[in-house]
């Protein structure tokens, strides 16, 4: 097995905006012309390794790129640049709500998105019954999950990925809605999962919740990396705002 589950080299995104609207499609032709565009570089030149039952941390403000870096190696957008080696089943969580289509039930969207992750429809029914009882949601399995409060949706969601047999977890700050209860058995359940090998990347601005799973940390400023190490290492640096210059261009390890 590969113990280097993760790897990244010179990944680079950027998106295209737009700053002319039209109201309409005759509008947008005859003004086509003189609409003005911008390049916004969101990664700039990322690269690092997650190793095989390594739990990492990203770090960084609003806008930093950290949501956009995990949707890559989920595969919602492609890359600019640069590569991304990902060797393993990946499942991932990126946000409240995500893969779930609100007009079905909890029960069907269990199936739907165990699919989607690559398991069998006889896969996921094997699994389903510990799929719903993490969850804690037996009791509204059945009704759509429009219906279901934020907290459901977080451990549903969660409930999924990690039942799914996958050897890659990407979270997305969900579990920021769980209650206590259903957060130590998150952590519990994260435990389990490094201890067999699996690999989590994740983002939080909970600095708690970092002491407390990650074994390391990459801070993410204006695209790129400009520090990482060991949550001892990193938090009080971050916390404190400062660091090497995110316009440097290289990252610094402690």
């Amino acid at each position: 097995m590969n113990d280097t589950p993760i790897s990244l080299r010179d990944l680079r995104k950027e998106f295209v905006l737009s700053h002319q609207g039209a109201a309409s499609i005759k509008a947008a032709l005859l003004w086509w012309k003189r609409r003005s565009f911008e390049r916004l570089e969101v990664l700039r030149g990322v690269s690092f390794d997650v190793r095989r039952g390594e739990c990492v941390a990203v770090l960084g403000r609003n806008g930093a790129g950290k949501s956009t870096l995990l949707s890559l190696l989920a595969r919602v957008y492609k890359p600019t640049s640069g590569t991304i080696a990902l060797r393993g089943r990946v499942a991932p969580l990126l946000e409240l709500g995500a893969g779930f289509h609100p007009d079905l039930t909890g029960l069907e969207n269990v199936f739907f998105n165990g699919v989607v992750l690559g398991l069998t429809r006889r896969e996921v029914a094997e699994r389903v019954d510990a799929i719903v009882d993490f969850a804690e949601v037996r009791r509204h399995i059945d009704a759509p999950v429009r219906t279901y409060s934020s907290g459901m949706l977080a451990r549903l969601g969660f409930s999924i990925a990690v039942h799914v047999d996958a050897e890659i977890l990407l979270v997305d700050e969900v579990l920021a809605v769980g209650d206590y209860a259903f957060e130590r058995k998150c952590y519990a359940k994260i435990d389990e999962f490094r201890t067999g090998g699996g690999t989590i990347l994740f983002v939080s601005h909970e600095m708690s919740d970092v002491r407390r799973v990650a074994d390391r940390c990459l801070w993410l400023s204006e695209g790129r990396i400009v520090l990482e190490g060991t949550p001892d290492e990193v938090i009080p640096r971050y916390e404190a705002g400062y660091g090497p210059d995110p316009d440097g261009g290289t990252a610094t390890s402690l």
